[in-house]
């Protein structure tokens, strides 16, 4: 398993489609992992490793579900496998730049098994600091049996 990606990168993208993969999760990623759809309107890029393990999770689900099947329509038909370039740098397709609504300005976060990859209009949007109350979230996910 990959080590945790974390951290918070601002970038742009060049008229070609190109990103800079910033060398600390260039690191962590490899030079070769796979970009696909996100949630919340980002995309996702996951170590090849960590992608085995998402996609093995993908293929546990039932394909009598309708609702399966659509959830790994939407990150399998949607995924590519990128190389990183002599200048750090990866090719992000058309469809997925659309799907993210990504035109120049990007920030890529580490979390954890992952990193997303978001226009920085949506990233601001979603993820205003001052507009999340730590503390409520935090309650909310004891739920799901994550206890700070």
């Amino acid at each position: 398993m990959s080590k945790g990606l974390k951290g918070e990168y601002n970038h742009t993208i060049d008229a070609k489609g190109r990103l800079i993969v910033p060398s600390k999760l260039r690191e962590q990623l490899g030079m070769s992992f796979v970009i696909t759809r996100g949630t919340d309107g980002c995309l996702f890029a996951y170590p090849n490793d960590e992608w085995e393990v998402f996609e093995g999770k993908l293929r546990e689900l039932p394909l009598t579900n309708d609702k399966a099947r659509t959830f790994k329509r939407f990150f399998q038909a949607g995924a590519v496998d990128c190389e990183v370039d002599n200048q750090g740098r990866v090719l992000l397709p058309g469809n997925l730049r659309e799907f993210a609504s990504i035109s120049k300005e990007v920030v890529i976060a580490g979390v954890g098994d992952h990193a997303e990859i978001w226009s920085k209009d949506k990233w601001d949007e979603k993820n205003n600091i001052e507009d999340i109350d730590i503390d409520e979230l935090a309650l909310s996910i004891e739920d799901l049996g994550f206890n700070i």
